[in-house]
């Protein structure tokens, strides 16, 4: 028996096999749970990607579209997911991060509101907003586990997608404060950089990455994301009961010890 055995599991931010959310729910599959994923802006996308999931091609999980900034999208969201068998969610992957390129690569001063408000709506909101259209799902309590990147601290490029990560581990710390009466917990894994296509996107990406392959204590392998993976699917488990609010770091022990170290 896997540790997530008879649990439902919902997963966001699925694209393709190089997606972080990809890998979580291919360990959760293998750790028992039942998967359902989200999926946005390209449905057949991800549902070609689903195929590749221990279930295999013939039994992928179900796919849903959700645009975590469209209301109506999210108000249907619970519904949806019971018309494909999920009576009740055990535990919601937050994988969801979105900045336009103005607000990233070294633009930070200046980036107008509109395009910082679409990064914070997408990126922070988002996680009380997902987490609220599955409330209904979860009468029963479960756990709520986000991807974040460290936010105490201005990293090259990152610009105000490293403002958004700051409000989400904020968001997570509200939310594990008025959902904790529910047992609902709430946690972030904050991983270090991985090559995904999002990662890819962000101007001067390697700037980045040459930090922790230099720094990281443990080393640092930006095409693995099993130890993030294996992180997010232990916070989804019974293994943490009395864990919320809380920020588990992913990543070679970086921010342990600071860049250039």
């Amino acid at each position: 028996m896997g540790i997530l055995e008879g649990k439902r599991i919902l997963v966001t931010g699925v694209l393709t096999d190089a997606s972080i959310g990809f890998h979580i729910a291919r360990v959760a599959q293998e750790q028992g749970a039942e998967v359902a994923l989200t999926a946005y802006p390209r449905p057949t996308l991800t549902e070609r990607t689903a195929k590749r999931l221990p279930s295999g091609p013939d039994s992928p999980p179900p796919v849903i579209e959700l645009d975590v900034t469209n209301t109506e999208q999210l108000d249907a969201l619970a519904g949806n997911l019971r018309d494909h068998g999920f009576d009740n969610l055990d535990g919601v992957v937050h994988a969801i991060a979105f900045a336009p390129q103005t607000a990233l690569g070294g633009t930070f001063l200046e980036t107008p509101w509109e395009d910082v408000a679409t990064a914070v709506h997408a990126s922070t909101y988002s996680l009380k907003s997902l987490t609220m259209a599955c409330l209904p799902l979860m009468k029963d309590g479960g756990s709520v586990v986000g991807l974040d990147f460290d936010a105490t601290k201005a990293w090259p490029v990152y610009d105000w997608m490293g403002v958004a990560k700051a409000g989400l581990e904020s968001c997570a710390r509200y939310l594990a404060k008025y959902l904790g009466p529910q047992g609902i917990r709430v946690n972030l894994v904050a991983a270090g950089p991985l090559a995904t296509m999002a990662a890819k996107s962000i101007p001067g990406f390697e700037s980045i990455t040459d930090l922790w392959s230099q720094n990281a204590p443990l080393g640092w392998d930006l095409k693995d994301s099993e130890p993030t993976a294996r992180a997010c699917v232990a916070l989804l488990s019974d293994w943490f009961p009395a864990t919320t609010g809380e920020i588990v770091h992913v990543d070679g022990g970086l921010h342990s010890v600071g860049a250039g170290s």
